[in-house]
């Protein structure tokens, strides 16, 4: 049997005044415990360090004297250091010693993780429960986009991504719009103008003859007699040819725009609302969205009530709306700019249609151009919106859109300037509507495809859009 006695008022002694048998030492027996019948105890309590400070060292003492050096100790004397020696003890104390680095570590790292997750769970509550009828996916993603996740977010996307099926052809063919008005009533003459002419019938995009209905123009919303609002199904393209995209024309002579906040996107107080009001429903035609997210997403700038929430951006896309209500869309300083007329800049991307032309790059821009999300060559729900040469403004939206084939869709109806909004299931919302001048006016979805409410803008909504309003 060995004995070390230490004593702690000696300079660079341990004290440990416990007893180990030499088999303990030898074999290592008896780590995690003690056995009285077998005269066996905690080896931690057992061994004597002998600590020299002048090499920073502890010995061990064994049976035959011979020390195993093990590193300086940590708090009141642990014995934590790394075994040089090797040998059944030695080993065992160096495991003892790991083991209780480990076990602090967990301990710490449990604490912290807990912490976190109560964190995180009240700031992903708070945004669950924010105002607005948001998808649960939609809250979700917006948060992770606003707490530095939206590498993550986006690399979901991606990975999820499924490109949508090729051929066919639309189930039930093209109905004829929900909502459609037959215009039989003769405008009135007074000072107000009788409106533009209508818009003409589309060509396939398709490089086949069109489907019965396709790229025909039907009235869904009359102001003073005349269509105020008109609207149109295309198939996108030659290969996706089991889905429909659609087209709403406005005509600004009856119809006028306004640019709505959304609790988010901008955030703060502004005159306008965030939602269609009870003052705003009787004489509402149309709602659509707006752009990217204004948190570097949309790569452009943000102006409306004679303030700048973020600044616009040289020769950023952007839909200006003057304050007679009625839109451009151009380039910013080369097309359009800043004057006492405008009532509001929203910049999304970059041109998408110029000149009546599909920007060549849409195919190639990257995220500098068509943002950083999915990409540019995915066919996902999009939107987009442009000016016609008579001034006549359209929007469209719908499933399985390149950038490229929305902007053809775009110059299909005739667009000359025209730019990329929203994009995704959850954010691509175009509606029109009847008006009731007792409540609210019944809402009517663009596109078959379409997976927002027509009652989504009734409630608070996050992110900025556009109401389309009758002209009195």
């Amino acid at each position: 049997m060995v004995t070390c006695r230490t004593d702690r008022g000696r300079a660079g002694r341990v004290p440990i005044t416990e007893q180990v048998t030499h088999r303990q030492m030898a074999t290592g027996e008896s780590l995690s415990g003690s056995d009285p019948e077998n005269g066996r105890v905690r080896l931690l309590n057992s061994l004597s360090l002998d600590h020299r400070p002048e090499v920073g060292r502890a010995e061990l003492c064994s049976s035959d004297d011979r020390p195993f050096a093990v590193g300086a100790g940590g708090a009141d004397g642990d014995i934590d250091g790394t075994v040089e020696r090797q040998g059944p003890a030695g080993r065992a104390l160096a495991a003892a010693g790991r083991a209780v680095r480990v076990a602090r570590v967990r301990r710490l790292a449990a604490a912290l993780l807990v912490s976190l997750l109560v964190l995180i769970g009240c700031s992903v509550g708070d945004a669950l429960r924010a105002p607005g009828n948001d998808s649960v996916a939609a809250k979700l993603a917006e948060w992770g986009r606003d707490h530095g996740f939206d590498g993550v977010i986006t690399w979901l996307e991606q990975k999820t991504y499924r490109p949508p099926p090729t051929g066919g052809e639309p189930v039930g063919g093209i109905a004829e719009p929900g909502g459609e008005i037959n215009v039989t009533q003769q405008p009135r003459r007074d000072s107000h103008p009788e409106g533009l002419p209508g818009p003409t019938t589309m060509t396939p995009l398709t490089h086949s003859p069109a489907l019965p209905g396709e790229g025909v123009w039907h009235p869904v919303s009359t102001v003073r007699g005349r269509p105020a609002v008109q609207v149109a199904t295309l198939r996108p393209d030659p290969a996706h040819t089991s889905f429909l995209a659609g087209l709403m024309w406005i005509d600004p002579t009856l119809v006028r725009g306004q640019l709505q906040p959304g609790t988010m996107d901008p955030g703060g107080h502004w005159q306008a609302a965030d939602h269609i009001t009870p003052q705003l429903a009787p004489s509402l035609v149309a709602v659509f969205n707006a752009g990217f997210r204004l948190n570097g997403a949309s790569g452009g700038g943000y102006y409306s009530e004679h303030r700048t929430v973020v600044p616009l951006r040289n020769g950023a896309a952007s839909l200006v709306l003057n304050n007679d209500g009625t839109a451009q869309v151009g380039a910013w300083n080369r097309d359009v700019r800043m004057g006492p007329a405008v009532a509001s800049v929203r910049q999304n991307l970059v041109l998408l249609v110029d000149g009546g032309k599909v920007n060549p790059t849409c195919a190639s821009g990257g995220t500098a151009q068509w943002g950083s999300t999915i990409g540019q060559a995915a066919f996902i729900h999009r939107s987009g919106f442009g000016v016609t040469a008579n001034g006549a403004e359209v929007y469209v939206g719908g499933p399985a859109l390149s950038v490229c084939s929305l902007g053809n869709l775009l110059a299909a109806a005739g667009v000359v300037r025209g730019m990329e909004l929203d994009i995704n299931p959850n954010w691509v919302s175009g509606t029109y509507f009847h008006r009731n001048p007792h409540g609210n006016p019944k809402g009517f979805r663009l596109f078959p495809g379409e997976q927002v409410s027509p009652a989504h803008y009734f409630t608070t909504s996050s992110r900025d859009w556009y109401g389309w309003y009758a002209r009195h």
